[in-house]
């Protein structure tokens, strides 16, 4: 297409300058031929009134052409006369056609030789007059000047004939140059009225040109990134197989996943993600061979293609290669950008032999690797089929829980340690499948925020929560976790004090948690969030404390109503850790100073909750104090609450832990 056109643009230029090459040249012969038809009337009437002028003044013409010497007054006219005028010379001529006399500014003589003039004879012969232009190629003459023969009629009989050379240098030049500025004008005047518009149908025409471009670069690269998009990718990615198995030979296709993509585009916008993708394509670039293919399949998903290598090994060297060289940090402005890639990879003939099924093989395999925990090179395995059709039941199944409310909410039983007051309930989502039996929250909250629906989930588990603690006794709390997907989606704020304004529910009874990862991303606009919840009248916990590497900063950047230290510690406690009871003593003193309350997770024994009662611990939660029970099952915990002499759990009688039984958020 690019050749056809710069033809179609030289032929039309070409066209264009044998137009103005048309166009000079015409106007220049016009001009010649105006100028000379101009200059041959002027002659003749110039010629016809010195035939006339001779003439009257003449009276001795018929003698003077039948070969007698002229009068002497005669002759005194012809010396008068023949230095005045543009006719510098004169001849007479007889009927035949043959000189007579000849006056210039030499002078004024018979011929004594006479000469044929065919012109003269004819111009006798016709009564009309002959003329020529010429150009003066003696020394003496004009450079241009006009020839007339002229008949001289008396008594209407011509009796001779007077050829008179008119000197038209002056004239010619004149007209010349007049018509020469006409011809200009008008060939200017035809330059713009044909120049502008081929000039603007030669912009237009580069313009499209590269539109043209364009287009087809569009069609078979990325927009952002300028790599292969998957149509190209299919293309070159179906010729390698057809070579790689002409040659017996192996092929490999790296699938790499941006780890937690979204969590920098939302931080740093989208110049952030844009400059992010931007920087691991040139990175991509740099560490292929000329014959890789490089693609972009949209999002944060890129695929390379390594035709022609060993075998697995080389696979692998590459992938490790890819892995480390994305791991280096990018800086943009004033921010260093760290992120990780999760890569799967599947060998060509073993995991397919079409584009499509390796392709399919690699993104399984990246499945794998973000499942494992992310940051990490995995092959393609048969397995992986089955799995990926777990994946897509399970999705099926969140999609349905959401559509028809499936979801179930357990509540675990929060205790005041000192005397083992129940206190309120922390709320839990379950997902049960169509056999009655739980999906553990383990397996598919990682799978609901892949499929960008945790902020739907965690709105219902709010509005639920709140319609169920407002049946409770008013003195019982609710507590519900906070996912950083639902202070991205929108207004938390707006959507709490709609949940409790629904269920008729007093904001200090309910409890918002959250970890510290929410706040590792853009803290100052998630502060001003927090702020307006806890101007609603609800309490700000924070969760998981102690397991992040900045949970103490945030105790004075915010007013949180509550820490709960993480359940690890208890596991620690019961692990041998050293200094896992110097620790939880610790955050509960230092609760206790910053006026917070405190809740130690994860007590599952009657060791542990002596531990707390000693350290003069304030709240507790965990298997030993009750494990979640569906919102059926409460009023008979709420109820024995109430009754008299109240019994704290014992080892024997405390229920087991279950560990499938797990936190719905963080």
């Amino acid at each position: 297409m690019s050749y056809l056109s710069d033809i179609s643009l030289r032929r039309g230029i070409g066209l264009l300058v044998l137009v103005l090459a048309m166009l000079l040249g015409g106007t220049w012969a016009t001009v010649e031929v105006t100028i000379n038809h101009l200059l041959s009337q002027t002659a003749k009437d110039t010629a016809r009134e010195w035939a006339g002028f001779l003439a009257a003044n003449v009276t001795d013409f018929d003698k003077i052409a039948a070969g007698e010497q002229p009068s002497a007054t005669s002759l005194a006219f012809f010396q008068a006369t023949r230095k005045a005028g543009e006719v510098f010379r004169y001849v007479i001529f007889n009927r035949e056609g043959f000189s007579q006399l000849v006056s210039d500014r030499d002078g004024t003589v018979l011929v004594s030789l006479s000469e044929y003039s065919a012109e003269a004879a004819r111009a006798a012969a016709t009564g009309q007059p002959v003329i020529d232009t010429k150009k003066g190629q003696s020394v003496g003459m004009p450079s241009y000047f006009a020839e007339a023969f002229i008949p001289v009629v008396v008594a209407d009989r011509p009796v001779a004939t007077v050829a008179a050379y008119v000197d038209q240098t002056d004239q010619r030049d004149h007209f010349f140059y007049d018509f020469l500025l006409a011809a200009a004008a008008l060939c200017l005047l035809t330059g713009l009225s044909f120049g502008i518009p081929a000039i603007a149908w030669y912009h237009r025409t580069r313009e499209k040109e590269r539109a043209d471009r364009r287009i087809r670069f569009l069609a078979h690269h990325d927009v952002l990134t300028g790599l292969a998009n998957r149509a190209t990718l299919i293309d070159r990615l179906s010729a390698a197989l057809v070579t790689s198995a002409q040659r017996r030979g192996c092929l490999a296709v790296h699938f790499v996943d941006l780890d937690r993509f979204k969590e920098i585009n939302d931080r740093f916008g989208h110049d952030g993600g844009d400059f992010l993708l931007n920087t691991v394509a040139a990175r991509l670039r740099a560490v292929t061979r000329s014959d890789d293919i490089v693609a972009r399949l949209g999002g944060d998903e890129f695929v390379l293609v390594q035709p022609d290598i060993s075998g697995r090994e080389q696979a692998e060297e590459f992938a490790h290669r890819l892995k480390a060289a994305l791991a280096e940090p990018m800086r943009l402005k004033e921010h260093e950008l760290f992120t990780t890639v999760s890569i799967g990879v599947a060998l060509a003939p073993a995991d397919g032999n079409t584009p499509e099924r390796l392709l399919k093989s690699a993104d399984l395999a990246v499945y794998k690797s973000k499942a494992e925990g992310r940051n990490r090179v995995r092959f393609f395995l048969p397995e992986m089929d089955a799995e990926l059709q777990g994946r897509i039941e399970l999705e099926e199944i969140i999609r349905n829980a959401i559509l028809h409310d499936r979801f179930e909410l357990h509540y675990q039983p929060i205790f005041h340690i000192s005397d083992r007051r129940l206190i309120g309930f922390e709320a839990l989502i379950r997902l049960p499948k169509d056999d009655g039996t739980l999906i553990p929250p383990l397996v598919f909250i990682p799978v609901a925020e892949d499929m960008r629906l945790i902020d739907k989930i965690g709105t219902w588990v709010l509005r639920e929560s709140c319609r169920a603690a407002a049946k409770w006794p008013k003195h019982l709390t609710v507590a519900v976790n906070l996912s950083p997907a639902q202070f991205v989606a929108g207004s938390v704020s707006e959507i709490v004090a709609a949940a409790l304004a629904e269920a008729d529910l007093e904001p200090n009874r309910l409890e918002l948690e959250i970890t510290e990862t929410l706040l590792l991303g853009d803290s100052e606009s998630v502060m001003a969030e927090l702020r307006k919840l806890k101007a609603l009248g609800v309490a700000i916990v924070m969760d998981d404390f102690g397991t992040g590497y900045s949970s103490l900063s945030y105790l004075w950047r915010f007013p949180f109503d509550k820490i709960k230290i993480d359940r690890s510690f208890m596991q620690g406690f019961d692990g041998g850790i050293r200094d896992a009871e110097t620790v939880v003593k610790t955050i509960i003193s230092l609760g206790r100073e910053l006026h917070m309350h405190v809740t130690v997770e994860g007590v599952e024994t009657a060791q542990q909750a002596s531990f707390l009662d000693s350290a003069n611990g304030e709240q507790a939660q965990g298997f030993y104090f009750g494990r979640p029970l569906p919102s059926s099952e409460l009023a008979a915990m709420i109820l024995a609450d109430f009754q008299k002499g109240r019994t704290t759990p014992s080892l024997e009688t405390a229920p087991r832990p279950n560990p499938r039984l797990v936190k719905s958020f963080g």
